[in-house]
């Protein structure tokens, strides 16, 4: 299949911000301005916000929206007619293919809206959250879901988006819960989990995307496939690097702490049994002075 047909899918015309990838760009451009200056020199001075209402509300909404869209990807396509194996580009009218168009631009405005994660961070002066996989996966995204819907409007395409509906519907759950208090921390204790299903579902799209690209028969883009494996594989090292930062150095450090606990524990016995051998000595000689 030659890529992209040398052009562009007509029916996406109708879609705000679809004439010119520029409009894509410019908006990634706003959000990286300022998550890396201009919110930090606005935040400098001032307190954090705690936003607590605010991102309870916004979390459930991604939560709402994101098993939406996961519905929707299971109804247009992937709990019906589509193959696991190889899927291609339906470009017909069909009902079944406008939906899963309109599918796609819903999930690409979805990807702007999540620049509001970052925002949030920025105004709690939640620095440490604000890492280079994060920002860098808010800032791939909106483009790559850009040509998602100028181009590739369904078929293998759309498997990681599907993937990714339902973490996204746990991820944020757990966010949610998280941001109505503390007093809902002891139901939080799946977080290294929710770290291990996004990577699973890197692994799964890496697998899916291998098939296509090595089949013979597969009718969808070569190339795209290539892409496709290239960014799955990307995040799956980055996820996975992040898992053995956060998860294997805070084992460590527990085991370190362990120790140490273990070792005043030691020393505080070590000292009683001195002062009761002590006492006893004492006790001793009084009674051979009497």
């Amino acid at each position: 299949m030659i890529f992209l047909h040398e052009f562009p899918d007509p029916r996406a015309e109708r879609f705000h911000l679809m004439d010119h990838p520029m409009f894509t760009f410019g908006l990634v451009a706003i959000y990286l301005s300022w998550v890396l200056v201009l919110g930090p020199l606005f935040m400098r001075d001032r307190k954090p916000f705690q936003l607590r209402r605010t991102l309870v509300i916004y979390n459930a909404f991604q939560v709402a929206l994101s098993g939406y869209m996961f519905y929707e990807h299971l109804m247009a396509g992937w709990l019906n007619y589509y193959n696991l194996k190889c899927q291609p580009v339906d470009y017909s009218d069909g009902p079944m293919s406008k939906r899963m168009l309109n599918l796609c631009y819903i999930y690409y405005l979805s990807k702007l809206t999540e620049f509001a994660d970052t925002v949030f961070f920025v105004l709690r002066k939640k620095s440490s959250q604000i890492t280079w996989l994060h920002v860098y996966h808010h800032s791939v995204t909106p483009l790559e879901t850009w040509v998602l819907v100028k181009f590739l409007a369904g078929g293998n395409a759309t498997f990681p988006n599907l993937l990714n509906n339902f973490v996204h519907v746990c991820m944020y759950f757990y966010y949610m819960m998280s941001a109505m208090g503390p007093e809902y921390a002891k139901f939080l204790w799946w977080k290294k989990y929710m770290t291990e299903l996004q990577i699973a579902q890197f692994v799964l799209c890496i697998f899916h995307t291998l098939r296509a690209l090595f089949s013979n028969q597969c009718q969808f883009s070569k190339f795209i496939s290539a892409l496709l494996l290239l960014n799955a594989s990307i995040f799956f090292c980055l996820f996975m690097n992040f898992y053995m930062q956060s998860y294997k150095k805070s084992k460590a450090l527990q085991q370190q702490q362990q120790e140490k606990l273990t070792a005043a524990a030691k020393e505080l016995a070590c000292k009683a049994d001195s002062n009761n051998n002590n006492h006893m000595e004492m006790l001793t000689q009084k009674l051979k002075a009497h």
